[in-house]
């Protein structure tokens, strides 16, 4: 039996109409543009990488706070590092998956050479460094959220750090408020 010629050149585009079809298939991206993770700019991408260790930073530290510092303010002020910068924290690990961006799992090690340098004091000399740290810390932050809500590429990202901002301000305003009450209650040391 003799198959004619059309009928062998139509199944030879159709398979290879289907043969492209699958590598497309294979190819998310393919159907929904560039790689989500690709879109991000490097600096909308180191924004929430510090961001996110920072927060892990200050969680930690405000835990050592609530543990070791010996004002009510101290501690108070160690609760709200934990209970703010866990929430911040969450939102923006969740942005971050949305556009492909890995963020650190650990503290960096400046740090972990923060937390054992103040897990080492107690009393109002731990109270002084760790608001001596977070003035330090917060002012460097409050720089950083700034420039980001003000000039970052990706609109999630800018947002969050626009609407966070206020919050790290926050905090910024009432450790220079602590710091010099602890700074007194140490006898001016």
């Amino acid at each position: 039996m003799k198959i004619p010629k059309i009928i062998i050149l139509s199944l030879a585009a159709a398979l290879f109409s289907l043969a492209s079809l699958a590598q497309s298939i294979a190819k998310p991206s393919a159907f929904i543009g560039p790689v989500i993770s690709g879109s991000v700019s490097m600096s909308d991408r180191k924004f929430v990488r510090g961001a996110v260790q920072g927060g892990m930073a200050e969680v930690e530290l405000g835990k050592l706070a609530i543990e070791k510092g010996s004002s009510d303010e101290v501690k108070k002020f160690g609760q709200r590092m934990v209970d703010d910068h866990s929430k911040a924290g969450d939102q923006l690990k969740q942005i971050a998956s949305e556009k492909g961006i890995t963020v650190p799992q650990q503290l960096s090690a400046k740090d972990r050479m923060t937390k054992d340098r103040l897990s080492k004091l107690s009393g109002e000399d731990f109270d002084k460094a760790y608001m001596s740290d977070m003035v330090k810390d917060h002012t460097q932050d409050v720089a950083d959220f700034q420039r980001e809500s003000a000039s970052g590429a990706d609109s999630d990202i800018k947002d969050f750090a626009a609407k966070t901002l206020p919050t790290i301000q926050d905090h910024l305003r009432q450790a220079k408020e602590i710091a010099p009450s602890v700074h007194a209650a140490n006898g001016g040391q």
